[in-house]
């Protein structure tokens, strides 16, 4: 617990430094940025992440942030589809199994980035911050929507704050689940 709490206090200085955000020093990577912590930590990460977007600019002035919850996303997309009744319907009546299946079209990692991209509009912002990932599981993998993003976040920085661990070949949700290879991000605060 003191080395995640070590860690919550470098988040805000990184966050501005220069190099994140202008992306130097990754070699023609992308700037996706994974802060991995334990899962149990949750509910103080969240506090975190409202602590760090009420500090961001007063840190630094000029910082245009946006800040995607993804369970949040997700929820509003099947709203604005009118699926989500439907869906909690067919929970109700089927369970989880039936629900998967039925949203595993709707919620392509493909469609969620674009609905991504279109609320963050990191064309507009010098960094997109990005959690309620462990929420959205299992409706979506955050490596298959990642790998969408790619192409789609430009030279804006992406910070995930992910509920897991990320060892920089793969990540781990919940530090339980079997790790899916993902490469294409960098630690924001190393362990």
């Amino acid at each position: 617990m003191a080395r995640f709490k070590k860690r919550l206090n470098k988040i805000l200085d990184r966050l501005t430094s220069d190099e994140l955000l202008s992306n130097s020093g990754l070699g023609n990577e992308i700037g996706f940025y994974i802060f991995d912590y334990p899962a149990e930590c949750e509910l103080e990460m969240r506090e975190h992440i409202r602590f760090l977007l009420d500090q961001l600019p007063k840190r630094k002035s000029d910082i245009r942030c946006s800040h995607i919850n993804l369970f949040e996303l997700i929820l509003q997309y099947l709203k604005e589809r009118k699926l989500l009744d439907r869906v909690l319907d067919i929970q109700k009546k089927k369970g989880d199994d039936a629900v998967l299946k039925v949203l595993k079209g709707p919620l392509d990692a493909k469609k969620i980035a674009k609905e991504f991209v279109d609320l963050a509009k990191p064309e507009e912002q010098d960094l997109v911050l990005m959690s309620g990932v462990g929420s959205a599981y299992p409706m979506l993998r955050s490596h298959n929507l990642l790998n969408n993003l790619h192409h789609l976040m430009g030279d804006t920085p992406l910070v995930m704050f992910y509920p897991g661990v990320f060892t920089g070949q793969g990540l781990s949700l919940f530090g339980k689940l079997k790790e899916s290879n993902y490469y294409r991000a960098f630690q924001l605060v190393p362990q």
